[in-house]
C-alpha cells in the first residue's frame, strides 16, 4: 500500500519550515487552525499568527492590508468559506490591487465526506480562476503540496492553493520531484488517449493507466497541478498525439480543469474531450471513498471514459 498523507497535513508542516526561513511570513486563520493545520505555525511563531475568528471576509481584507507592509500572508480556512463567503474581498481587496496574499484553503471537494453538501466546495477552482491576477494550484499529493507552498511563497501576487481533508496516496518522489508553477508534469506516455488530471484524481488516473495497459491500451497521463496559468503547450501536445482527451477532477465539470482544457483545445486544436468530475450536482454526506464511487470519480470511471473516447477518434 502506498503511503497516505493529507495535503492539509503537508501544508501545515511546510508552513512551519517556511516560518523558520522567512520572518516575513505571517499566517491568518478563521477559527479552524486545528483543521487547516496552521496550528503548528501558531505554536512555533505565535507573534506571527492571527486568529480572526469566524469572519472570513474581514480576514481576507486584513491579509491584503498586511501584505502592503512587506509581509507574506498565508490565509487559511475551508475552501467553501475562502472562495464563497469571502469572494468579494478576494476579488476586490486582494486580486484587483494584485497583492501578495496566499490563500491556502483546505477541505475542498466531496472528500470532505460526512460534512455534506454545504461544506463540499466543488466550485472553488471555477471561482478563483475567473479572477484576474489569481494563480490557481491544485496539488496531487503531499510532496507536490510542499513544493507548491514553497513556490507560492517565492512568487509575487495572489495565489489560491486547493487542499483536502482526507489522506491521499503519495505518488511523487520527494527527492526527484521538480515543481514549476504553470508547467504540467507528464507522468505516463501513450498515444491511444490522453488523461489530463488534477489534485487527487491524478492518483486515479495512474490507476486507470495500469488497468488500460493490461488491456493493451496505452494512454498518456498529464498532471495539471497549476490550473491557472494553465500549460497550453503541454495540453495541445498530448491532444495532438492521442486524438482524444479525458479530464479528471474532484470538482464540478463546469468551470474547473475540464472547462479549462476545453477552452485551450477549442482555440488551438479542436479535440474530443470527455470530462470526469462532479456532474452539475451537489454532494451529500458519506465516507470519502463511497462518495468518489457514487459521483464517478475513480480509476474505473476514467477507464470507462477512455474507452468511450476511443470510439470518438
Amino acid at each position: 500500500m502506498p503511503n497516505k498523507i493529507a495535503t492539509r497535513e503537508a501544508y501545515g508542516k511546510t508552513l512551519v519550515e517556511l516560518g523558520a526561513e522567512n520572518e516575513k511570513i505571517v499566517v491568518f486563520d478563521a477559527d479552524l487552525s486545528k483543521s487547516t493545520k496552521t496550528a503548528g505555525f501558531k505554536k512555533a511563531y505565535p507573534e506571527r499568527f492571527m486568529d480572526m475568528g469566524i469572519a472570513e471576509a474581514n480576514m481576507m481584507a486584513a491579509a491584503a492590508g498586511i501584505s502592503t507592509c512587506d509581509k507574506i500572508p498565508f490565509v487559511s480556512t475551508f475552501a467553501m468559506f475562502a472562495t464563497g463567503r469571502a469572494f468579494e474581498q478576494v476579488r476586490n481587496s486582494i486580486c484587483y490591487p494584485n497583492l501578495n496574499v496566499k490563500i491556502c484553503a483546505t477541505h475542498a471537494g466531496i472528500t470532505v465526506g460526512e460534512d455534506g453538501a454545504s461544506h463540499q466546495s466543488i466550485e472553488d477552482v471555477s471561482l478563483m480562476r475567473s479572477i484576474p491576477n489569481m494563480t490557481v494550484i491544485c496539488p496531487s499529493d503531499a510532496v507536490e503540496t510542499e513544493a507548491a507552498v514553497k513556490a507560492a511563497a517565492e512568487m509575487k501576487g495572489p495565489c489560491y492553493i486547493r487542499l483536502g481533508r482526507s489522506k491521499v496516496s503519495v505518488i511523487n518522489d520527494n527527492e526527484d520531484y521538480k515543481f514549476e508553477i504553470g508547467k504540467a508534469v507528464r507522468l505516463r506516455e501513450g498515444k491511444d488517449a490522453a488523461i489530463i488530471a488534477t489534485g487527487i484524481m491524478v492518483d486515479a488516473a495512474l490507476e486507470a493507466y495500469n488497468t488500460l495497459a493490461e488491456e493493451g491500451i496505452k494512454v498518456s497521463v498529464l498532471n495539471i497541478h497549476t490550473i491557472k496559468p494553465i500549460d497550453k503547450e503541454a495540453i495541445v501536445k498530448v491532444a495532438r498525439q492521442a486524438g482524444v482527451v479525458i479530464t479528471a477532477e474532484e470538482h464540478s465539470i463546469i468551470g474547473g480543469l475540464g472547462s479549462a482544457v476545453c477552452e485551450v483545445l477549442s482555440e488551438n486544436l479542436p479535440t474530443p474531450v470527455i470530462r470526469v468530475g462532479v456532474k452539475d450536482t451537489f454532494g451529500e454526506s458519506g465516507k470519502p471513498e463511497e462518495l468518489l464511487k457514487a459521483y464517478g470519480l475513480t480509476g474505473d470511471h476514467i477507464v470507462k471514459a477512455v474507452k468511450k473516447g476511443l470510439t470518438l477518434k
